[in-house]
């Protein structure tokens, strides 16, 4: 039962289902790492919407919260093999 709820919550169409979940992914792939002001600038989306699906890309383990006092910074997690994959997608759509 756990397992069947782990793997629903890990399948590709729950996690790129969300247009500002992609956006954020994009920018990380992209960026590779940024602080949360810079997601939501980037992004122009709000605070509690970003800080939601970041939560959601990082026990996907597709993206990494680093802290360094008050100070967050997210990054894209390039060891994980999904991650990198999604990364090279998005950047071949890109091009």
């Amino acid at each position: 039962m756990i397992n069947a709820k782990l793997e629903k919550k890990n399948r590709i169409e729950d996690l790129l289902g969300s247009k500002a979940r992609v956006k954020i992914l994009a920018l990380l792939a992209k960026e590779n790492e940024l602080n949360i002001s810079s997601i939501i600038r980037k992004t122009h989306l709000n605070h509690s919407i970003v800080v939601k699906h970041l939560k959601k890309l990082i026990a996907a383990n597709l993206a990494q919260e680093k802290k360094f006092g008050r100070i967050r910074i997210y990054r894209f997690k390039t060891e994980n093999l999904k991650a990198r994959s999604l990364k090279n997608f998005i950047e071949i759509w890109e091009k």
